[in-house]
């Protein structure tokens, strides 16, 4: 089994595809530019999804998967190509997803992120917060920051990640990667630790819990930078969902210090280009007098409604606004700005004002496989 799973990876990396999915009792998927695509294979048995994880999979990790029915894990193919893996127990048996770790760090230019992102790697305290859904490119975001303050900065970072993703070469500054679970027991250990290992930046690569966010809120706020990502769509939840982690009677304390340490949330969807590869969407908050009063107040709902105004003066952006500069500069077509936004009333209406303007609209294009089915030779 190990021969045919270094094939199917081949051949994900061969397609620049992102994730392989095996699961038992079920063909083996890609996905390719967003989509996912079955391969004409034979099916997968649970045998055979045991024997993937008994040969790539070290005794004390494939003990804990047995106990914990899931468990997170690195896979190096040949040496040098890099995935991050998921085991898990579902209804046939066990799966397994591997997502590609790209061997190269992309620069924020690169990423085509918005440029005021660049202006954070010049902070020395605060909270950074990447915010997305799955396959929003989060880690890829956190990476290329990182990789700004690694060359612009003489600091020691430390990053906590569950398991380490990108591998960082050191040019300025001193970077310790840890990988929960290897290195580490819990990501709230390696944070407490951290607080003792003269470091000047924490990456965090997920808060999953209260006790993960006190103490990254504790190390803003006593001089820290703290940059970290979370499972929201905008910045608004964002805010709403930090502070729904603590009890109640600790809310207002909890929105005090996040007025005062919260510098930015960066919100991220990957959409499809109209050349069918994808380009990030991205809503952008920072700190502000206003935000931090709305945020101290909890006025969450004013919130979108400021970074829109703030658009001019301070660099932020809503996702609407993201989408509609996507759309207006040809990258994105109709149906996608208007699937993908969050109030689409409002973006049609702004279509229909470019296309009164210009004379005529733009056409979306398709490039699709018409049952998402190919052969894997």
């Amino acid at each position: 089994m190990r021969k045919k799973l270094q094939h199917y990876l081949h051949k994900l990396l061969e397609l620049e595809g992102s994730d392989l999915h095996l699961k038992a009792g079920s063909l083996v998927h890609m996905r390719l530019k967003g989509e996912l695509h079955s391969v004409k294979s034979e099916k997968l048995t649970n045998d055979n999804m045991l024997a993937i994880a008994d040969e790539i999979l070290n005794k004390d990790q494939y003990n804990k998967l047995i106990e914990n029915q899931e468990l997170d894990c690195a896979y190096v193919l040949d040496n040098e190509k890099r995935f991050r893996v998921n085991f898990f127990y579902q209804m046939h048996g066990l799966s397994a997803v591997f997502r590609v770790i790209p061997e190269k760090i992309l620069s924020l230019e690169e990423l085509q992120l918005p440029k005021v992102i660049g202006k954070l790697a010049e902070l020395n305290h605060g909270l950074i917060l990447v915010t997305g859904t799955s396959n929003s490119g989060k880690s890829t975001t956190l990476a290329a920051l990182l990789d700004r303050i690694n060359k612009t900065k003489r600091k020691h970072i430390i990053s906590i990640e569950d398991p380490v993703e990108f591998l960082h070469t050191e040019y300025s500054c001193l970077i310790s990667q840890r990988s929960v679970g290897t290195n580490t027991r819990s990501f709230s250990n390696a944070l407490k630790a951290a607080l003792r290992e003269d470091m000047d930046i924490i990456f965090i690569g997920e808060v999953r819990d209260l006790e993960t966010m006190e103490i990254a809120l504790h190390a803003a706020d006593t001089g820290h930078l703290v940059v970290a990502t979370i499972h929201t769509l905008d910045a608004k939840e964002t805010i709403s969902r930090v502070v729904a982690m603590f009890p109640k009677e600790e809310q207002d304390r909890i929105r005090m210090t996040l007025s005062f340490v919260l510098e930015s949330v960066i919100s991220q969807r990957l959409v499809k280009t109209m050349d069918g590869d994808r380009v990030p969407a991205v809503e952008v908050l920072l700190k502000t007098k206003r935000i931090s009063e709305l945020i101290a107040e909890n006025r969450d709902s004013e919130i979108l409604e400021s970074i829109e105004k703030g658009k001019e003066i301070y660099g932020t952006q809503s996702f609407d606004q993201s989408l509609f500069e996507l759309y207006s500069k040809n990258i994105i077509g109709k149906s996608v700005a208007l699937s993908m936004a969050t109030n689409p009333s409002d973006m049609s209406l702004k279509i229909q004002g470019i296309q009164k303007v210009s004379g005529g609209g733009t056409k979306d294009v398709q490039r699709r496989d018409n049952k998402g089915v190919f052969d894997l030779k």
